[in-house]
């Protein structure tokens, strides 16, 4: 992270940090992330409440993840259509989208934070499919709470030492994410041959 970015999270705290992980869920490149890790290593000096760090965090990724769920349902086939002329950005909805249909809410919570790349994505797949706002507001929720809980309480714990927090993290939920797709993996096959044998 660069110096300019710690000096501002220095200085405007909390809102920047709430701006932020708004931004992330919206799919803009920011480094919500880090900014998290940062910010729970100020709550260790005594610079930052970490009340008030984990209540923006929070606060910034639920708005993001309504407005990009409103913008779903408001306007699935435009955003579509308008996904079409970005090959990268098409694929990861198209990868949300199927996620969900096979995991539905369960698939809100874990792209909060362990499949964050399509967590904006999902956003828009969940209110282009029409997924029960209810639902899918608990579930972001959730999978948001545990992701500001994680990078904050790390950054905490790291606060000497941010780019190890990263990479520990990093290295965790890759691990994890590995074990999930296994396992869903797994069960789809399972499922696929028990199908057969009926047949």
């Amino acid at each position: 992270m660069s110096d300019t970015l710690l000096q501002l999270l220095a200085t405007y705290g909390a809102p920047l940090l709430a701006l932020t992980t708004f931004a992330s869920c919206l799919a803009l490149p920011v480094p919500s992330s880090l900014m998290m890790l940062a910010a729970g290593a100020f709550v260790a000096s005594g610079d930052l409440s970490a009340s008030a760090v984990a209540g923006a965090a929070f606060a910034g990724a639920v708005a993001g993840d309504q407005l990009g769920y409103v913008a779903g349902r408001g306007g699935g086939a435009f955003i579509e259509r308008k996904l079409a002329s970005r090959p990268k950005r098409r694929r990861l909805y198209a990868r949300a989208r199927a996620y969900l249909l096979s995991h539905g809410s369960y698939g809100v919570f874990l792209t909060r934070w362990l499949f964050s790349p399509l967590g904006p994505y999902a956003n828009l797949a969940a209110g282009a499919a029409r997924l029960s706002w209810a639902r899918f507001t608990l579930w972001a929720a959730a999978g948001e709470a545990l992701w500001v809980a994680l990078y904050v309480t790390l950054g905490q714990g790291f606060s000497h030492n941010l780019m190890m927090a990263s990479d520990l993290i990093t290295q965790v939920l890759g691990l994890l994410a590995a074990l999930g797709s296994s396992f869903f993996l797994g069960r789809w096959l399972l499922k696929l041959s028990r199908q057969r044998a009926r047949g």
